[in-house]
């Protein structure tokens, strides 16, 4: 009550305080009779509670910087881009040198004294509990009964598989970046987890295998977001009970709940995120510190946060663009500062560069050294990658192998697309479906090594057998015409004009033939890729295009999966388009012929640069082929943000511990409706200041905070949510998670900012008496306690009755102090009321004087309660108690004791 209704009486003193039009329109608009600043007749006190200083004060460099107020320190951490700054180096000490020794010194002498060290340390330890509580809360749902199910949830297969595959050091292929996995193998390594179980499949028990490890590495990074929120909202809007509600909406959301307890790397990637929006806030605070230590700490670990985003999936771009686009509007305002030399703008810009973008690139190239440096052993994520690439691995059949370096007859081969994951050329003896072309044999391509890739090279109008010892060695050469037998199944491969499966425009490619007698169509001219006729063909290195004889047709993958009846491989087509694109170029892998000399593939392995391009290229292809599981549901965007469908992670039969990721309705509407509240307020006090409307200080302030701060957070949202529109792979609804975060913060700084204005609009009505009043006297009983607390010789003063008071508390408590209480707040109140005009108040006031004198009280003890009263105001107030409405308070109190103090001379 104390501190919520203290406000109104802020709000009270604060409009009866009028300012003056800012900068635009008549002079004449809510022009009203002024209260003068003392020592600056010239000065109207509202002028100065909008931050206006005189012209002769400040230099016109400086007039339009300061042309719209004193920013409160809730929004040093907005964004850069509407950031308001004093023109020298934004610092304190520097704006009061550039105000003129006459206004600086005014407020520096009728400012009170700090609270004392003792109280200060409290208030920190406060601070401080607060915080450990908010974590300990979250740290206790997250790991409430962790262990629940025993068994294998929903990616658990694919994440916990990955983590057993980087203990073993197998290779294997993912389609995001590998420092999540990294993380989740070392959390289970250091566990005692020995990377012996399957995961096969969800349901399947983990049984005696330590998963736990594991799992709680996930849900101690996904605790930590709720304190890394509460931390983000607290330092955007200096507001604890805007903080605390952030921190109540995320710890008691039921999905951020269920996501962070399993086996995923969403937990892995919100911390970072999270840690990088934080360590960005906490770097725009220190901006009036540039090159400091804390400056430098927060800057880098930045950049350290964006490498581990980026690191974990390719969605932590976002994050990188938030920070980008608040790098660059932060280094354009420090480059209109004329007061900066051009030497000191180029420090912050190569201070920028080395922390957030060397420093990111090199921690993220750092993460693939080390993933490929461990897994150096053949997996199953060989065939998603090049041969030159697999010929690192160990155990891979190229791996220090040695085979046949030109193509001859007889040759038993693999041939690979050398687009990145198209995979092997591949037949089994399964047919095409009715109506689907002729009903033959399939012909894929697969990325997984397999007897069904293995192919024979043969001369097309042969069935002699070129390994026969008593046939010389015939080598395959550029423009030859061949015929590739499909080793396990004898048929050759074969097209003609009926439609492809899939690519409506393009040809079928079969498997045709008995024993490899076929017909015409099973003729192809192999062809290397800019090469004369005559040329050898090189394994590994030639690239090759493979050309129907008869069609005209080239041979190449499209890319496209097919349905289950093709097993979920990749359709093989024959296209009439002769232009060169990578689906149409191969090369051999394999060559197995016992009549030809073997070379080392050691020369073929390829640099790091060319690995990581590789592996990029790679995930990126694959990013855009997966395709949604067995038995899970999909979703669109538009579903997200009205939780609309959520995602079961166990519980397929009626037997099973189910688990079903959905949000909570409540946090999620509300989230919902604070982004629509949030786009309306903002909107309209943003045209309201840009029209020059006359703003209250206190409305000002908090509107600073809602568009500057809020502004941050909702930009984090829309980037976290609105690209998800415009990509054409499958999406889950865990993928709005990190959006969902930033619309937790916006909601919990706009309704506090909501509740604040709604506070000062009834302090401006007649329905608010009564709180007014209350809040008054409570304000009255915090002060006096605090008066006591400073000067404890003053309960002595305080008798009624004869009666001593042996401690604070028994004298406020007594109601001949309470009464006294109410003649005071009775005073405060008309000195409000009259604030435009104390005159008819002098006579009486200095009558009060000289009861205070008669009664013992000294002149000086008048500062000591000041101090109290202000102080009260500062802690029940928050970031409402901004500079101007500080010496708004001071300049009232000042004018009451002026004229009390009349009474102790006569005058």
């Amino acid at each position: 009550m104390l501190c919520a209704t203290s406000r109104l009486l802020a709000a009270r003193t604060a409009t009866a305080l009028p300012a003056q039009p800012r900068g635009r329109g008549p002079g004449a608009r809510c022009r009203r009779r002024e209260l003068h600043f003392p020592g600056h007749p010239e000065l109207p006190l509202g002028d100065f509670l909008a931050g206006r200083l005189p012209r002769s004060s400040v230099s016109a460099g400086r007039r339009a910087i300061l042309r719209r107020g004193r920013m409160p320190p809730a929004v040093r951490g907005g964004p850069a881009g509407v950031e308001l700054r004093p023109r020298r180096g934004r610092c304190g000490p520097q704006v009061t040198r550039a105000v003129g020794p006459d206004v600086a010194a005014e407020p520096t002498a009728r400012s009170p004294k700090r609270p004392a060290r003792g109280s200060r340390r409290f208030e920190a330890a406060g601070r401080w509990a607060l915080l450990a509580l908010v974590t300990l809360l979250a740290f206790a749902t997250r790991f409430h009964r962790l262990d629940e199910p025993p068994h294998i949830c929903w990616d658990e297969t694919h994440f916990g598989k990955m983590g057993s595959y980087y203990i073993n050091r197998t290779f294997f292929f993912d389609v995001h970046p590998p420092l999540g996995k990294m993380l989740i193998g070392l959390a289970g390594y250091l566990s005692g987890y020995d990377g012996t179980f399957l995961f096969q499949k969800p349901g399947d028990k983990y049984e005696h295998h330590n998963y736990m490890g594991m799992r709680g590495f996930c849900a101690f990074l996904g605790s930590l977001l709720v304190p890394f929120a509460y931390l983000t909202v607290l330092e955007l809007s200096k507001s604890l009970p805007a903080a605390l509600l952030t921190a109540a909406l995320l710890t008691f959301d039921t999905g951020c709940l269920t996501l962070s307890q399993y086996i995923l790397l969403d937990p892995i990637l919100m911390f970072f995120i999270m840690a990088a929006m934080l360590s960005m806030v906490k770097y725009n605070s220190c901006a009036d510190r540039p090159f400091s230590a804390p400056w430098w700490f927060w800057l880098s670990l930045t950049g350290i946060n964006l490498a581990g985003a980026l690191g974990v999936k390719f969605v932590g771009l976002f994050i990188i663009l938030q920070v980008g686009w608040n790098t660059i509007s932060d280094l354009w305002h420090l480059f209109g500062d004329l007061s900066l030399s051009v030497v000191t703008v180029g420090k912050h810009l190569t201070a920028r560069i080395l922390c957030l973008i060397v420093l990111p690139l090199t921690l993220y190239t750092a993460t693939y050294a080390v993933h490929f440096m461990v897994l150096n052993k053949s997996g199953p994520g060989d065939g998603f990658f090049s041969s030159a690439f697999q010929a690192r691995l160990s155990g891979n059949n190229l791996h220090n192998a040695s085979i046949p370096e030109h193509l001859a007859y007889g040759s038993v081969i693999t041939v690979k697309n050398v687009r990145m994951a198209m995979g092997y050329l591949h037949s089994h003896r399964h047919l095409y479906p009715e109506g689907i072309g002729a009903r033959q044999q399939q012909v894929t391509t697969y990325l997984h090594k397999d007897y069904n890739n293995l192919w024979i090279i043969k001369k097309h109008n042969t069935n002699a057998d070129p390994l026969d010892p008593s046939f010389p060695v015939e080598f395959v050469r550029h423009g030859d015409i061949i015929r590739l037998e499909h080793k396990e199944t004898s048929r050759n491969l074969h097209s003609h004009y009926h439609e492809a499966p899939l690519t409506r425009k393009h040809y079928q490619v079969t498997g045709y033939g008995i024993n490899g007698t076929g017909d015409s169509n099973d003729f192809w001219r192999i062809e290397v890729v800019n090469r004369k006729f005559g040329n050898r063909i090189k394994v590994l290195r030639s690239r090759i295009r493979l050309i129907h004889l008869v069609t005209g047709c080239v041979l190449g993958s499209s890319g496209k999966v097919l349905p289950k009846w093709g097993w979920e491989q990749l359709e093989v087509t024959c296209t009439p388009y002769l232009k060169e694109t990578l689906n149409s170029i191969w090369n051999v892998e394999d060559h197995i012929n016992p009549k030809l000399p073997n070379i080392s593939l050691d020369v073929l392995q390829p640099t790091f640069p060319e690995i990581l391009l590789e592996s990029h290229m790679v995930m990126i292809r694959g990013n855009n082929g997966l395709k949604p599981k067995d038995n899970e549901f999909t979703s669109k965007p538009w579903h997200w943000p009205i939780n609309y469908q959520g995602l079961r992670f166990s519980g397929i039969n009626d037997t099973d511990f189910r688990v079903y990721l959905l949000g909570n309705p409540v946090v999620w509407w509300l989230n919902l409706l604070s982004i629509a509240l949030y786009l309306l307020l903002g909107s309209i006090i943003a045209v309201a200041m840009q029209r020059g409307a006359c703003l209250p200080a206190e409305v000002e302030g908090l509107s600073q905070v809602l568009l500057q701060g809020g502004g941050q957070l909702l930009l984090g949202w829309m980037l976290h949510y609105f690209p998800f529109f415009l990509m054409g792979r499958i999406l889950y609804f865990h993928h709005y998670f990190p959006a969902m975060l930033f619309s937790s913060m916006l909601t919990g700084i706009l309704w506090d900012t909501l509740l604040r204005l709604c506070a000062w609009s009834l302090a401006s009505s007649s329905l608010a008496r009564g709180i007014y009043a209350v809040g008054l006297l409570s304000l009255l009983l915090g002060t006096a306690y605090r008066l006591f607390d400073l000067e404890p010789d003053l309960l002595l003063l305080f008798q009624y009755n004869c009666r001593q008071f042996s401690s604070p508390e028994d004298c406020l408590s007594s109601p001949e102090f309470l009464d006294h209480i109410r003649k005071v707040m009775l005073v405060i109140d008309t000195a409000v009321t009259n604030v435009e005009d104390l005159s008819p108040l002098e006579e009486y006031l200095a009558g009060l004087g000289k009861k205070h004198r008669a009664v013992g009280v000294k002149l000086s003890s008048f500062s000591t309660v000041g101090e109290s009263l202000l102080y009260m105001l500062e802690k029940c107030l928050g970031p409402a108690f901004t500079p101007a409405v500080r010496a708004a308070w001071s300049q009232l109190y000042g004018a009451v004791v002026q004229a009390m103090s009349r009474g102790w001379d006569g005058k």
